[in-house]
């Protein structure tokens, strides 16, 4: 069949074989162009090409498209999934497709969240008048099951019943909650005008299947779009959800105070940080958050969407110029593809690979642990649990200042920036020499100026005595300290400290994004300017942490000797942690922060999670068994009644079974496989 090109009269028409070609070549190769592809039939055709060609075959693919959608809307009514959010409830066989008598898992779904600003759309209002009355267009391209329209977004949003968002974070219990400020409304609402869209946010299972996308509206990313898709998951699944942010701690708070955070809380809602991300945070923070210290967890990463968006990125140049229905066209058709064609075919494969991966690392740590924990002297394998408890309290202790040290310091501060105005003063007003004969106009512009400096300072002297008073009567203090005094001299030291602290902060920054830098030039697609320019900027930050490094060292001249080799060796913000509250006692004593130690609880809690992956993987195996074999009987019967009542209908829901069919003696081959791996522990009977 053809697809003319205008609804009368039409002079050009172009067959469906070409468009399910260009079609499918693009789901494949986003990079392929309309533009491209005519061409290349012009050329195959031995005919001249033709400017306005690729217009006329950007509408005929529309119509196809849109033909399409309607005939999968009449496959999904005849299987009877045409039920609302039917595919959100059943995206993925292994998460969703839940078995009676299963073993029960602490998480009921682990899925990871994240925005991303590659596919930027730019405005066309200043092209065309009619792209403002088309904002909606877009988002009724995919239906309500990918896409969360705007107005739903909204809900969630500052202004809309959520003005806590904006507020400063002071929760003690969540230490890395004010450290993120990529989250921060007054920075992340401002975005150029130039975009109309800034990106998408999105959410993914474990598996790789899309959940549901929203796109980032001229801001940043803004709260309300992890609030919204956690609204509707919990909507949807229900009780005991997982979800993974990159700033899953910071975000932890935002949703307490927000108007999911008691739905959330009843239904246990579980916040936390992706595996890599995760080293980027306090150790604190990970120790909380990090997947290696979760129970329930398994070995997964949750890193999945960075793996998502690695293909994603390859449309940001069809949709950065493209109108709003055409970008949400674009993206939607290449995640359903993408969802169709590659997560589905390599869902058994992840299955298979991580069960051989943890049955390793059993296998492996329960040869290991027992000599290491020989060779420190532990009985008991408890004893790790008890670690991680007292490290814990050692850091939550640190990293709480007690109000009245603080109060003592500012009060420090203050009568030390008042001794140094009242020397100002005294400089500024005594003469350094007598007045002569040779009184000229430029000395008086010099007396002026310093009258003006002498008013300043006795103003300012004035400012901090008020405060000083203040802080006095807040801590009882009968009169002013003086530097002969202990308190003064006890008060400076620990001000001296809190330098200490700021300059660590600064240099454990710089080396934290060394390490990123030097990750991405070693990344593969990393292209060779982009390499040059990593290369000059890694440059630079180490003449910063030359610089940073020698604030610390006159900071701590007299206790330890710190040089840059050992800076630039630090990998993980532990080791920074460590050496930050070094200066409040001789932790080294603590059996938990001896190197050999580390490495037992380390290797004991990679095995506790390598036998909670077994656990999720034996469950997973059972039900993507029992969907294959259900699927394939439910859609046979299907076919068999179609046949009698609508037999042009039977032809397109076997076409619909097939884009999944096709994969199944591949999916039965690997789970045999599993099957017959040494330590297997499941089935692969249908349920």
């Amino acid at each position: 069949g053809v697809i003319p090109c205008a609804p009368l009269h039409p002079h050009t028409a172009v067959m469906m074989d070409a468009l399910e070609l260009y079609r499918v070549a693009r789901n494949r190769s986003p990079h392929f162009s309309i533009q491209a592809f005519v061409k290349t039939v012009s050329d195959l055709q031995g005919v001249q090409n033709r400017p306005y060609l690729a217009h006329l075959f950007s509408i005929a693919l529309d119509v196809y498209l849109q033909i399409r959608l309607r005939v999968n809307d009449l496959v999904l009514e005849a299987l009877r999934h045409d039920t609302p959010d039917w595919r959100l409830k059943n995206t993925c066989p292994t998460c969703t497709y839940t078995l009676k008598h299963e073993p029960d898992l602490k998480f009921k779904m682990l899925f990871a969240m994240d925005g991303n600003d590659s596919l930027k759309r730019i405005s066309r209002e200043a092209i065309s008048a009619d792209e403002s009355a088309a904002q909606g267009l877009g988002e009724r391209y995919i239906g309500d099951d990918h896409y969360l329209s705007r107005s739903f977004i909204d809900q969630f949003g500052v202004g809309c019943g959520d003005e806590s968002l904006s507020e400063p974070t002071t929760d003690s219990s969540n230490p890395c909650a004010g450290r993120w400020k990529n989250m921060k409304e007054d920075v992340t609402s401002r975005m150029w005008g130039i975009f109309d869209k800034a990106g998408i946010f999105i959410a993914i299972c474990r598996h790789g299947f899309s959940l549901l996308i929203t796109d980032i509206v001229r801001s940043g990313e803004r709260a309300k779009y992890p609030l919204a898709v956690i609204s509707k998951l919990l909507d949807i699944f229900g009780n005991n959800l997982a979800g993974s942010y990159n700033i899953g701690c910071k975000f932890m708070t935002t949703l307490s105070r927000s108007t999911v955070g008691p739905r959330a809380q009843a239904l246990n809602y579980t916040s936390l940080v992706l595996a890599f991300h995760g080293y980027a945070h306090c150790h604190l923070c990970q120790l909380c958050f990090l997947a290696r210290y979760v129970d329930g967890l398994g070995l997964e990463d949750l890193e999945g969407c960075e793996r998502t968006f690695s293909k994603t990125n390859r449309l940001a140049s069809a949709v950065r110029y493209a109108s709003s229905f055409h970008c949400c066209q674009a993206i939607a058709g290449y995640v359903v593809h993408n969802d169709e064609h590659n997560v589905y075919q390599n869902l058994t494969t992840m299955i298979f690979n991580n069960y051989k991966q943890a049955l390793w690392i059993i296998e492996e740590g329960k040869k290991m642990l027992p000599h290491i924990m020989d060779d420190l002297g532990i009985m008991d394998v408890s004893v790790f649990r008890r670690w991680l408890l007292e490290e814990n309290e050692y850091l939550t202790a640190c990293s709480c200042e007690p109000e009245e040290e603080t109060l003592q310091m500012e009060y420090w501060q203050k009568l030390y920036a008042r001794k140094h105005l009242s020397d100002l003063t005294w400089t500024v007003a005594t003469p350094s020499s007598a007045a002569t004969l040779s009184f000229v106009q430029k000395d008086i512009a010099v007396t002026t100026c310093k009258e003006t400096m002498c008013r300043h300072a006795m103003e300012n002297f004035e400012k901090d005595l008020k405060i000083v008073q203040d802080l006095e009567v807040r801590l009882g203090i009968m009169k002013h300290w003086v530097p002969e005094d202990e308190e003064w001299q006890a008060t400076g030291r620990l001000v001296a400290n809190r330098k200490y602290q700021c300059c660590l902060d600064q240099l454990e920054s710089l080396v934290v994004a060394r390490i990123f830098k030097l990750l991405k030039m070693n990344q593969a697609g990393t292209g060779y300017k982009l390499r040059k320019h990593i290369t000059k900027a890694l440059k630079a930050r180490s003449a910063a942490i030359h610089t940073a490094l020698n604030h610390i060292v006159t900071l701590i001249s007299g206790l330890y000797t710190l040089t840059f080799k050992e800076v630039v060796e630090y990998t993980f913000l532990a080791d920074f942690d460590l050496l930050r509250n070094a200066t409040h006692e001789d932790i080294s004593q603590r059996p938990w922060a001896a190197p050999a130690a580390r490495t037992a609880m380390d290797q004991y809690f990679k095995v506790c999670h390598a036998e909670e992956e077994i656990k999720r993987l034996d469950v997973e195996v059972h039900r993507t068994i029992t969907y294959l074999h259900d699927e394939a009987h439910y859609v046979k019967a299907c076919i068999a009644q179609l046949q009698v009542s609508h037999p042009p209908l039977t032809y397109q829901v076997q076409l619909h079974y097939n884009v999944c069919a096709k994969f199944t003696n591949h999916h039965l081959r690997l789970l045999t496989e599993i099957a017959h791996l040494p330590g297997f522990t499941g089935t692969i009977l249908p349920g």
